[in-house]
């Protein structure tokens, strides 16, 4: 994933990344004890998708869009705009980043 992502200058980055069934966005009181606990980045998705993958025997090479700042971490409130406006400005780069990983995986 790291040379595809070279290849196509997409940003990745490597973290913890805590997983929440959702389908509500955190509370900034819980940002923070993520935080101390040393998560870099809390989402609801990825990890179900995973388990389900790995249940019929599948490889795995998760790959996460971190779409918004957590409750408490940026200067705006938390919308479902800004999640997909964030997801319609990447996915071209992101469809890239995939393709190349493909070619190099597949």
């Amino acid at each position: 994933m790291h040379a595809a992502a070279r290849i196509t200058k997409a940003p990745l980055r490597e973290g913890i990344y805590l997983a929440l069934p959702g389908p509500n966005y955190e509370t900034p009181a819980e940002i923070s004890v993520f935080a101390k606990l040393g998560a870099d980045a809390v989402g609801m998705s990825t990890v179900p998708e995973v388990l389900v993958a790995r249940q019929h025997g599948l490889r795995i090479a998760a790959l996460s869009c971190i779409t918004n700042a957590a409750a408490g971490v940026g200067k705006d409130g938390l919308s479902h705009d800004e999640v997909l406006d964030t997801v319609g400005k990447i996915s071209n780069q992101a469809q890239r980043l995939i393709i190349e990983f493909t070619k190099r995986h597949g």
